[in-house]
C-alpha cells in the first residue's frame, strides 16, 4: 500500500514522520513523508533547534507529489502535529486532494494535542481546528487518553465513558482508536488501547511497562499500524491485536536496553513478528 504522511520531523529519536514510516516501511508499504517541522529531537527534552516548515512549503511538496499522478494511488492520508492554523489549511486541503483522486482512500487523523505528563503543548486554537474541523472530515482518529479527554470536555474513568465520550467525535469518522486508556476500573498493571465505532467497540489489553521517561512517539506508531492493518484487513480486531502486539514487542525492547526513544530499528524484527501475541476482543 501507498501512505501520504503529513507529521513532524525529528533528526535524532522517533516521534511523528520517524515513528510512523519506518514501521509501515518494514510492513512493506510506501511512505511519502512530508515533513512539517525540522527539528534536532522532540520538544520533550525541553530544548531542542530546527524551524518548523511553512505552510507554503508544505503545500508546494504536496502538490508536487499530487502532479506525479499519484494520489490515485494513495491508500492511506496519515496526518499528526500542527503547528499553526496556516498549516491547518493545508492538511485540509490535502485531504480534499487526495479524496479527488481516490475515493477510496483512508484519513487517519492523529490529533495531536498533548499528554497526561504534559499536559497541551499546541498553539491555542489548534484543539479548536482538530474538533471542528479535521475530525469531522476524517475517517479514523486517534487521540490519546487526555486528548479524548480535552476534545470531548468529559473526564475518562470507567469503560462506558471512554466509549461514550469516543462516540461524540463520530460524526464524520467510522472509527476512533483510543491508543492509550488508563481507566480507574480496570488493573492497575495494564495499559488498553480502544477502538469504536458507533455500534459497536473492540479492546486489547497489555502490561503496563514500567519506564522512568516514558518514550515519546509511541501514539504516532500506532496510529500508523493501526490504519495499515485495517486498511489491508479490514478487520478491526484483527488490526487493534496486531497493532497493540508490535507496539509492546518495541516497547518491551526499549526497556531492556535502557534507551529512552523507541528502538523501533534495533526491534525491527520483533515489530514484524512480535513474539507475545494480544488478542483484540469484542465488548
Amino acid at each position: 500500500m501507498r501512505f501520504l504522511s503529513l507529521q513532524s520531523h525529528v533528526a535524532y529519536g522517533y516521534v511523528g514522520n520517524r515513528a510512523a514510516t519506518f514501521p509501515l516501511q518494514r510492513l512493506g508499504h510506501e511512505v511519502w513523508a512530508v515533513n512539517t517541522v525540522e527539528f534536532s529531537n522532540h520538544t520533550g527534552y525541553g530544548a531542542w533547534k530546527g524551524r518548523a516548515a511553512s505552510a507554503q512549503q508544505v503545500g508546494e511538496i504536496v502538490q508536487g507529489i499530487e502532479a506525479l499522478g499519484q494520489f490515485a494511488r494513495c491508500d492511506g492520508l496519515l496526518t499528526g502535529y500542527v503547528g499553526d492554523a496556516a498549516l491547518a489549511d493545508v492538511v485540509l486541503d490535502t485531504a480534499r486532494r487526495v479524496r479527488a483522486a481516490n475515493s477510496k482512500a483512508v484519513w487517519c487523523c492523529d490529533p495531536v494535542l498533548g499528554d497526561i505528563d504534559t499536559g497541551i503543548y499546541v498553539k491555542p486554537g489548534i484543539d479548536t481546528f482538530f474538533r471542528e474541523r479535521a475530525i469531522p472530515a476524517a475517517d479514523l482518529v486517534t487521540p490519546n487518553h487526555f486528548e479524548l479527554e480535552h476534545l470531548t470536555g468529559r473526564k475518562i474513568s470507567t469503560m462506558a465513558e471512554a466509549l461514550a465520550a469516543a462516540r461524540t467525535l463520530l460524526k464524520g469518522p467510522r472509527l476512533a482508536l483510543i491508543t492509550s486508556l488508563r481507566r480507574g476500573d480496570a488493573p492497575a498493571d495494564t495499559i488498553e488501547m480502544v477502538a469504536v465505532s458507533k455500534d459497536a467497540a473492540w479492546r486489547v489489553a497489555t502490561p503496563l511497562i514500567g519506564f522512568e521517561i516514558a518514550p515519546n512517539g509511541t501514539g504516532d506508531a500506532v496510529a500508523a499500524l493501526f490504519t495499515a492493518q485495517w486498511i489491508e484487513s479490514g478487520d478491526v480486531a484483527d488490526a487493534l491485536g496486531r497493532a497493540a502486539s508490535s507496539i509492546f514487542a518495541v516497547l518491551e525492547a526499549t526497556q531492556a536496553m535502557g534507551e529512552r526513544e523507541l528502538q523501533l530499528v534495533a526491534a525491527q524484527d520483533r515489530l514484524v513478528a512480535p513474539p507475545r501475541a494480544f488478542t483484540a476482543e469484542r465488548l
